[in-house]
């Protein structure tokens, strides 16, 4: 397998997330990252254009969404990387390069563009009050939701929404929003608009409402997307109290009552002494060995996303981790891959396996068998350890 054919395959076959690129299939580039070769092979992906998602917050004056780890602006009709630069206060080369672009690259009306850093809030008086809010897409463009109508723009350009030139009340900057955080996906070569939303197992509509995409939905390599949100998603915070608030205090011990005789056990009955700890394998690590057996290929960034360790054809593949299946899949030549996520937006990848004994969204726990090493020369099983959407040595993780 190959590190960059496997990276992409991850990519086109997670579903949420996120979070979520396969790296060390054999062979350069065989396979379909839109899915067309996989229609016959059970894949599918209708349930993705069924999810329902919440819209977009609204931006504030400056055009800018606020969330606790990160912030966005959103662009105006008529505004280029360094205008919006200025107009949040960061260097346009700085704000140019975070987002794969020029300075003076013109946005289309509504297209977000991630910030590099938090930048200060708003200057009253800065942005007009009135007229079309920043960001917003003209009607013409928008659904009754405010959510991208593809099919009203494929047949001829948006029209210019007006913007009033009323003089602005004081503005009171959006505040951070709460709730569910989007995931961020940097777009990669060979990435379009379906395979990021089958990715994420969103509709492919709600992911271009997101971001301003344009009407032919065309992403670029080094792009980076908000992947939007489903309704619902982030129940409310449950109020905080103060220790012991809200809690049954417990009746103190009773001086009436005896405390129970203590009855020592006899010196002539054995002790029990506890077994020893595998030591193999400690209860400190994160994950475990998927499968027994040498490290045959050590991890590379960006050559090997994963690791290679050398195994009999057959010997049970087992969970790293507890967690959920997100995908099952195959490579153009058959073999099967299989994806878990786990807590904390974390991804195992199991490549180059026979004998799935899993469902996708089926809950496995650590040690589960779920597959087999697969027969070849040598037989071995690839595995990977990806936080999101980008690969990190796995053995800090098993160690």
């Amino acid at each position: 397998m190959t590190g960059k054919s496997t990276k992409t395959i991850l990519r086109v076959t997670l579903a949420g997330a996120s979070l979520l690129t396969l790296s060390a299939c054999i062979g350069g580039g065989r396979f379909d990252p839109d899915f067309r070769k996989f229609g016959t092979a059970g894949f599918d992906t209708s349930s993705a254009a069924l999810q329902a998602t919440a819209s977009r917050p609204a931006p504030d004056q400056r055009g800018i969404i606020s969330y606790p780890g990160y912030q966005v602006a959103v662009a105006r009709q008529g505004d280029t990387v360094a205008s919006v630069a200025a107009r949040v206060g960061i260097s346009p080369a700085e704000l140019a390069s975070y987002n794969a672009l020029t300075a003076d690259a013109v946005l289309r009306q509504g297209e977000v563009v991630a910030l590099p850093r938090r930048v200060a809030e708003a200057a009253p008086g800065a942005f007009p009050a009135t007229g079309t809010a920043p960001g917003a897409l003209p009607a013409t463009a928008t659904g009754s939701a405010g959510r991208i109508d593809v099919s009203s723009i494929t047949t001829g350009k948006i029209a210019a929404a007006p913007v009033a030139a009323a003089p602005a009340a004081a503005p009171k900057p959006a505040p951070v929003q709460t709730g569910a955080e989007p995931i961020r996906h940097k777009v990669e070569r060979g990435e379009s608009a379906y395979s990021i939303a089958r990715l994420y197992n969103v509709n492919v509509k709600a992911l271009a409402d997101w971001n301003g995409l344009g009407s032919d939905l065309s992403v670029r390599e080094g792009q980076i997307l908000m992947i939007p949100v489903g309704k619902g998603a982030a129940p409310a915070a449950e109020p905080l109290t103060a220790p012991g608030e809200g809690s049954p205090t417990p009746p103190p011990p009773s001086s009436k009552k005896p405390v129970p005789a203590e009855t020592p056990a006899a010196a002539s009955e054995p002790v029990v002494t506890p077994p020893a700890p595998d030591l193999g394998q400690t209860a400190s690590a994160k994950l475990s060995m998927p499968v027994s057996g040498k490290i045959i290929r050590g991890y590379q960034k960006k050559k090997n996303d994963g690791i290679d360790i050398g195994s009999s054809a057959g010997t049970p593949v087992t969970a790293a981790g507890s967690g959920t299946v997100a995908a099952i899949t195959k490579d153009t030549d058959g073999v099967p891959i299989l994806v878990i996520r786990h807590e904390g937006n974390l991804l195992t990848v199991y490549a180059n396996i026979d004998g799935i004994a899993v469902k996708k969204g089926e809950k496995v726990k650590r040690g589960q068998t779920i597959a087999k090493v697969r027969a070849s020369d040598p037989a071995f099983l690839h595995f990977e350890v990806r936080q999101g959407f980008e690969s990190v040595d796995p053995m800090p993780y098993l160690q």
